[in-house]
């Protein structure tokens, strides 16, 4: 059993409690507007090419095999419609310039990584995430992952955006810590609005894992124009949960433009950043209607 991995992240401090290690899974049925992980959308590997930090070298040259990297008068040319995604250039390139994200990787392969930090998962109440894209379209590879990790007494968690089958969670559930639960909006036209997909599932799914008694925390993007409106909706929503640890909300930023031209992706994200007040105004709504502990 093989899963696409696009990263791996290690000494996270932000992917669930103590410092973690962070798996990202490549593959994901959202689209939301402000996606800062661009090369986590597709689920097939894909080459990305920072013209930034590219020295003219030509070694992507020697070694593609289907001259899909070209360098005329000292420019450097990438027929995207001709590579294969093998990952040979990247191998060889000697400025950093070209990066493939998407290597097929087993268990048996991930395992011995991720617990290269198991002490530092044990001083400081961390652990392994699980995150993406989305990492439950690839369930039973999560499943065995977060099965043998447990074996080793290692917390866990999944991060997930909730549009996935109850099938691909319960395959989880019995290894799974702790979920960090997307909400990016109540309205189901402006969860569609902003991530192409309705919520009707999300909410289903966060509900049923409540009602399991599986600990919840719940992830707010805080978007200004886009989903602003919907943060008393979203109050409301959670104060009827009852296994919430704490809510966070995550203030939008548009740090990943350059990665949306290295894999030549529609730059979408929102030209608009949300204010210090804003952020904290929406964290103090949240905070009052649900009594739950709220960061940002």
């Amino acid at each position: 059993m093989k899963a696409r991995i696009f990263e791996i992240k290690r000494f996270a401090v932000h992917d669930g409690d103590g410092i973690r290690t962070t798996v990202f899974f490549k593959g994901c049925p959202l689209k939301c507007v402000w996606c800062h992980n661009p090369e986590g959308i597709g689920a097939h590997p894909q080459l990305a090419y920072y013209d930034n930090k590219c020295i003219g070298c030509g070694e992507c040259v020697r070694v593609c095999p289907t001259n899909a990297q070209n360098i005329a008068n000292g420019v450097h040319f990438f027929d995207r419609t001709g590579c294969l995604a093998c990952g040979k250039c990247t191998e060889s390139c000697l400025g950093d310039a070209l990066k493939l994200y998407g290597k097929e990787m087993t268990v048996a392969e991930l395992l011995p990584l991720l617990l290269e930090d198991q002490d530092f998962y044990e001083n400081s109440g961390g652990g392994v995430t699980l995150s993406g894209g989305e990492c439950l379209m690839q369930a039973d590879f999560c499943a065995e992952l977060l099965k043998q990790l447990k074996e080793y007494g290692i917390h866990t968690a999944v991060d997930t955006c909730g549009f996935v089958t109850k099938e691909a969670l319960d395959r989880v559930i019995p290894f799974t810590d702790i979920f960090l639960y997307d909400i990016k909006a109540r309205d189901e036209d402006v969860h569609i609005k902003c991530t192409g997909q309705s919520n009707k599932r999300i909410l289903e799914n966060l509900r049923y894992l409540d009602a399991l008694g599986k600990s919840i925390e719940i992830r707010i993007p805080y978007v200004p124009q886009w989903n602003d409106d919907q943060i008393e909706k979203i109050a409301h929503l959670l104060s009827d949960l009852k296994h919430i640890t704490k809510i966070r909300v995550l203030s939008y930023h548009n740090y990943a433009g350059s990665k949306y031209a290295s894999l030549d992706m529609e730059n979408t994200l929102p030209s608009l950043l949300p204010s210090d007040e804003e952020t904290e105004k929406a964290r103090q709504i949240l905070k009052d209607m649900t009594n739950f502990s709220v960061s940002t």
